[in-house]
């Protein structure tokens, strides 16, 4: 991982893990890849010679971030769905099926810790889409599937959270059900979760507004915020042959953060 990057997005660089096992063609499914971390862990996946379907509910989203593959000589297959919805996420695995069997899934949406949606629907659909996805990766894929990485939180696991009371809670129970998964399955397909601290993503960027949240984030002992890269590179590691004996674990990505 301390090869120089020659690209750069954001303000992270985007490292080349072909050296971690993944051959060449494999295929990863990213959820929300639209933008933010999702489209980092795509661009990454696809300078690491996976081919990438990026999903995401918002289409121009999705669509950018294939393109942006594409030109630069890698794969990717642009699929507009919600997650939060059995009959879209049929049509997004018909879709992706193009792409060949998918080996790899990285289940990164989810909504909004500002949601306006009531809790019990916004708890549903955090941990729902999650489930519905997986659940369905497995029907379908289940002989080539290899390995699972879930979006999950410091919050919520390792710190509270004074937002939205559904999100600490969601993100909780994403770890809980990546250990499920770890345990279920038996490594085949292996399931591992990761959790961002405060990372720098359109969504995020207004906190920085808040003097609230300036004063906590100073305490990061890496001395600044993350990037979707560094989420990304996490992620790629995790899903890797290389991670083969990591399973139903959940690493903290936060600059020490939550040790501070």
């Amino acid at each position: 991982m301390n090869q120089p990057a020659s690209t750069q997005t954001l303000n992270g660089p985007i490292y080349d893990f072909r050296a971690l096992g993944f051959a060449p063609g494999e295929v990863v499914v990213v959820t929300g890849a639209g933008s933010g971390i999702g489209k980092a862990t795509a661009l990454t996946a696809a300078k690491s010679a996976l081919a990438v379907a990026v999903w995401d509910m918002d289409a121009k989203g999705a669509n950018e971030t294939a393109q942006a593959i594409n030109a630069s000589g890698g794969t990717a297959l642009a699929v507009t769905a919600d997650v939060g919805s059995d009959k879209d996420v049929a049509r997004a695995w018909d879709e992706s099926a193009r792409l060949g069997p998918c080996r790899y899934l990285v289940n990164n949406a989810g909504p909004s810790m500002v949601t306006e949606l009531p809790f019990d629907a916004s708890l549903a659909l955090a941990m729902g889409s999650i489930y519905r996805v997986t659940t369905s990766w497995m029907e379908r894929h289940g002989a080539a599937a290899a390995s699972v990485v879930n979006m999950s939180s410091v919050l919520g696991n390792f710190q509270g959270g004074t937002g939205q009371a559904f999100y600490p809670v969601a993100k909780a129970g994403i770890a809980g059900y990546t250990r499920h998964l770890a345990l279920k399955h038996r490594g085949q397909p292996r399931a591992n979760a990761v959790a961002p601290g405060f990372i720098l993503t359109p969504r995020t960027q207004p906190y920085l507004q808040n003097e609230n949240t300036r004063v906590r984030l100073a305490r990061i002992p890496a001395g600044r915020t993350g990037f979707p890269e560094d989420v990304a590179a996490a992620v790629m590691f995790l899903l890797s042959p290389a991670a083969d004996y990591i399973n139903g674990a959940l690493l903290p990505i936060d600059g020490g953060w939550t040790s501070s």
